[in-house]
């Protein structure tokens, strides 16, 4: 008896799924809820197993395929005895031949004859006089002996003269690589966040000096179990601050609907490098936590996510996005927004620079703190006031303690 395993529906809306990875093979013999195969949606990657006991008699898909729901997935065979052999769905299909031998007409080739006849340099006959062996260290180098006359007798050439040949630079090697998976996902959101939004850039120079100290301040004095606290807690803290004052930044856009939904509570999104690719997960409801919630929270669901064990719910849902190579950043880069959200904030390396203070010329630890914006939704004006709003907390951060510090008299109040 053959049993039919379709493409269940996963939820969410998922009309289809992408096959990740399978773990079975035609032929096999499989236990019921033994591990089928990976498959991917939007949100998460989502592991099937076998409904049946059997052998599997077929697979239909390969990785990186998109199966709609629905859709037959693979088939067993469930009356099979357990010494009988299944023949695999591709059984059938022919080897491909083997590659045919070389033969005399490959040092033709490679002395620039062909079968129709010798090479021509301009219009005169020509066929290089050579031994096998100079022929084939030639082919080796990739010289071509077509219109070479050596410095042997009528013109042969010789080993000396191959010495005195440069060789010719080596084929370029090109793999190519399917992009599947996670990867493809990543190219395809990018894409889209792209075409779709158009967006507003804005770069702000900050001073990080009191802060660093601050930070470096309670790094030192932390109890036992406490995490470290990096740059983010306190850029995450700055960014509840002025939620209240810019309730457009906090929200995502649904371009079809028309509909802008702002959200009272931050769901900051991550932005996490993974060795499948850049991931996002989310720090929920950062307004009810402090700097060390915060800093465990961010190590908590980056660490999920680089190990592949984040959940969908981890996944998804940001209203907010903050990405950051850390050391590696440059001096400036401009993220792209994490759609549906309307905003993301990139803060850059911190490095020591000259500036201006009080009429002299100090070093400063600075930094170029980078923002994008969907300009359909927030304009330019609103855009730097909310940048500027981050400098003025981070700059004396003494306000991301103070209730209400905000945007001081520069806020600006939902409608």
């Amino acid at each position: 008896m053959t049993y039919g395993f379709k493409m269940p529906d996963l939820g969410e809306g998922a009309a289809e799924a992408e096959i990740a990875a399978w773990h079975v093979k035609a032929g096999e013999m499989v236990a019921e809820d033994q591990l089928l195969v990976d498959v991917m949606t939007d949100k998460a990657t989502v592991e099937l197993t076998s409904p049946v006991s059997g052998r599997v008699v077929g697979l239909h898909g390969e990785p990186g395929d998109r199966v709609r729901v629905g859709a037959l997935l693979a088939e067993f065979e469930t009356g099979a005895a357990e010494g009988r052999v299944a023949e695999p769905v591709n059984a059938g299909q022919a080897a491909a031949p083997a590659p045919l031998p070389e033969t005399a007409d490959s040092d033709k080739a490679a002395s620039g004859a062909t079968k129709d006849g010798p090479a021509h340099v301009g219009d005169a006959p020509h066929l290089p006089l050579a031994s096998p062996l100079v022929r084939r260290v030639a082919r080796d180098r990739g010289i071509a002996l077509g219109g070479l006359r050596g410095s042997g007798p009528h013109g042969r050439i010789l080993m000396r003269d191959l010495e005195r040949m440069p060789a010719a630079p080596p084929e370029d090697e090109v793999e190519e690589v399917r992009i599947i998976g996670l990867r493809r996902r990543i190219a395809e959101r990018m894409q889209e966040a792209k075409r779709q939004i158009p967006h507003f850039g804005y770069v702000e120079e900050i001073d990080m000096t009191a802060l660093e100290d601050l930070r470096a301040e309670l790094n030192r004095t932390r109890s036992d179990g406490m995490p470290k606290l990096s740059f983010l807690p306190f850029f995450i803290t700055a960014i509840v601050r002025l939620v209240p004052d810019f309730p457009s930044i906090n929200a995502r856009y649904d371009a079809g609907k028309g509909v802008l939904s702002r959200h009272l509570s931050v769901h900051v999104g991550i932005a996490t490098q993974t060795p499948g690719g850049l991931m996002v997960p989310v720090v929920r409801h950062a307004e009810r936590l402090d700097l060390w919630s915060l800093a465990a929270e961010i190590a908590r669901v980056t660490e999920a996510a680089r190990d592949g064990r984040a959940t969908a719910g981890e996944l998804a849902g940001s209203t907010i996005t903050i990405t950051s190579l850390g050391p590696l950043g440059g001096l400036s880069a401009m993220p792209i927004i994490n759609a549906p959200e309307v905003a993301i904030l990139g803060p850059n390396r911190i490095e020591d620079r000259p500036v201006v203070r009080g009429g002299r010329i100090v070093v400063r630890r600075m930094m170029n703190l980078s923002g994008a914006f969907d300009h359909r939704i927030i304009d330019g004006a609103e855009a730097a006031q909310f940048v500027h709003g981050m400098k003025r907390l981070i700059e004396c951060p003494a306000l991301l303690f103070v209730t209400g510090a905000g945007q001081g008299g520069q806020g600006r109040k939902a409608p």
